[in-house]
């Protein structure tokens, strides 16, 4: 849910601090770039600490930077809070799926994945509309305040529920690749998040795009020297692997930028209150819970590779499609449009996930979760990033003041072809890859 809850209320957190709503991407990217950084060490501390040691401290940090997320009036302070809150989620978002992973056998995944999923798509959701009902009624710092009460009770449960499983025999941590990756990762996130002009000059942002590429660059020469990498890239030679998290990641980028654009197109574009913004954008959650309940089926019967290529394509049309949304469209009709992109989106990164522990051994799920997880975050920041280049190079080019209604279709269309490039590559897979995770039988 607080993933969700904060982008229906990006305009009014930006007119409180005095800043541009395309700013606020970096509020955005800031807390998912924390995920795809720590969430490779999480598997690592977990086996050594403990799971639910970790996942309780992990609360407590996360609850911590809720209450400097609520405290902050400064750009730079609402970033730096929302990193903190980061480092709190990502030590929490792999623990569940890799126990889940480890206790179910392969033919079982999508199955298990969609049990674990459709609870949580309860915040998706909830999120934009509670969101919006709370920056219209009552102040967008609530937002974070309400993650007291909630970690409280998780923290509860989590003391109660999960078991402290640790590993007795575990390698030495990667220090220096962790230094390295995370080093990289921020930087050039950085770099591209600040392309605008936002928070840097453009020749810092530029400059922190070179020093990041190359800091990852010197990682992969690190990888592939180390015997236990905090990120094991040795993974992606595994087809299947490959597959869904690298061509996967163009997929996600394209859309991630989706939750970033359409609230400002309903509140800056159309000049929806933040409610009726959140309202509508509870569609595309709804169609994904839906899709949920189905994907078994489909997976099965077409099989990973028509469904990624044909699905995906799909996909990223309606993606292109939400540029022709026009101030007098019925609101009817853009819920509906919304439903069928949750319903798409939801069964692509189902497969996406799916297919990519096809083939995983089970003594490196662990890693494969944690590079699975990293990539996903990565992808969402850099498409957020993308979508707000777009949107402000198109308010440039068509020489308005201030982002208006026409701005969009650009950005849209742009994003629409980065994330159609890849159900093109899914093409490359064999017909029977990952058919024991399908049940997909060929004729």
């Amino acid at each position: 849910m607080d993933s969700t809850v904060i982008t229906t209320s990006l305009p009014a957190i930006a007119t409180d601090i005095g800043e541009s709503p395309l700013a606020l991407k970096l509020a955005l990217t800031s807390y998912l770039v924390s995920l795809a950084v720590f969430i490779p060490i999480s598997g690592w501390v977990a086996d050594r600490y403990g799971s639910r040691s970790v996942f309780a401290a992990a609360i407590v940090v996360f609850m911590g930077g809720s209450l400097l997320c609520a405290a902050s009036g400064t750009l730079t302070a609402f970033v730096i809070s929302r990193f903190l809150q980061g480092i709190g989620g990502a030590m929490m978002v792999p623990v569940g799926r890799l126990v889940l992973m480890r206790a179910v056998p392969k033919r079982n995944y999508v199955a298990a994945l969609n049990y674990l999923t459709i609870p949580a798509l309860l915040g998706p959701v909830t999120g934009p509309a509670l969101g919006g009902a709370i920056t219209l009624y009552f102040h967008w710092r609530w937002i974070f305040l309400v993650n007291v009460p909630i970690s409280i009770l998780g923290l509860f449960l989590v003391l109660r529920h999960i078991t402290n499983v640790r590993e007795p025999d575990m390698p030495a941590f990667d220090l220096r690749g962790f230094a390295l990756s995370s080093v990289g990762l921020s930087v050039l996130m950085l770099g591209f998040s600040a392309l605008g002009g936002h928070l840097l000059p453009v020749t810092a942002a530029a400059a922190c795009i070179v020093i990041g590429t190359m800091t990852l660059m010197a990682y992969g020469w690190h990888a592939h020297r180390t015997q236990h990498p905090v990120v094991d890239l040795r993974l992606l030679k595994l087809p299947t692997f490959r597959n869904g998290v690298l061509v996967g990641s163009v997929f996600r980028a394209g859309l991630g930028a989706t939750p970033f654009l359409l609230p400002l197109l309903f509140q800056i574009g159309f000049g929806l209150n933040p409610l009726q913004s959140g309202i509508l954008t509870c569609a595309t959650a709804v169609g994904a819970m839906f899709m949920k309940t189905i994907t078994v089926f489909i997976l099965r019967r077409f099989g990973f590779r028509t469904v990624l290529s044909v699905n995906g394509v799909a996909a990223s049309a309606i993606v292109v499609a939400f540029g022709l949304f026009t101030a007098t469209t019925p609101h009817v009709v853009i819920a509906a449009v919304l439903l069928v992109s949750g319903c798409l989106r939801s069964l692509q990164f189902t497969a996406l996930n799916a297919i990519s522990f096809a083939d995983i051994a089970p003594q490196n799920m662990s890693q494969a979760a944690s590079v699975s997880s990293m990539a996903q975050r990565l992808s969402q920041s850099v498409g957020i990033a993308a979508g707000a280049y777009f949107l402000q190079l198109s308010s440039v080019v068509q020489n308005h003041a201030t982002i208006v209604t026409a701005d969009f279709w650009p950005a849209f269309l742009g994003i629409g072809l980065i994330s159609v490039v890849a159900p093109l590559l899914h093409l490359r897979l064999p017909p029977e890859a990952g058919i024991e995770v399908s049940g997909h039988a060929r004729a």
